[in-house]
């Protein structure tokens, strides 16, 4: 019996991370939260407004960490196709 977890994935190639605490994680991870926060703290500034400053850092920050994990896969599958090219 096979057994497929769709969630697995190989271990990254040459991505960046920073080790906090004793876990690795990825600078694009960082950079989202940081971006989020500081979308966050501009609108409160700028608008007064709670409600928009949190939904719009919230979006900020997930869009920059989407981006971070498809360019990260993406770059994985490139650097496998390269090697299977180069090894035939």
């Amino acid at each position: 019996m096979v057994v497929a977890d769709p969630l697995a994935r190989p271990a990254a190639v040459g991505r960046r991370t920073i080790d906090i605490a004793g876990t690795p994680w990825p600078v694009y991870k960082l950079e989202a939260l940081a971006l989020g926060v500081a979308v966050f703290l501009l609108l409160v500034l700028i608008t007064g407004s709670l409600q928009v400053a949190v939904l719009s850092g919230a979006a900020a920050a997930a869009l920059r960490w989407i981006a971070g994990a498809v360019r990260g896969t993406g770059s994985q599958r490139s650097h496998s196709r390269h090697m299977a090219s180069s090894a035939s």
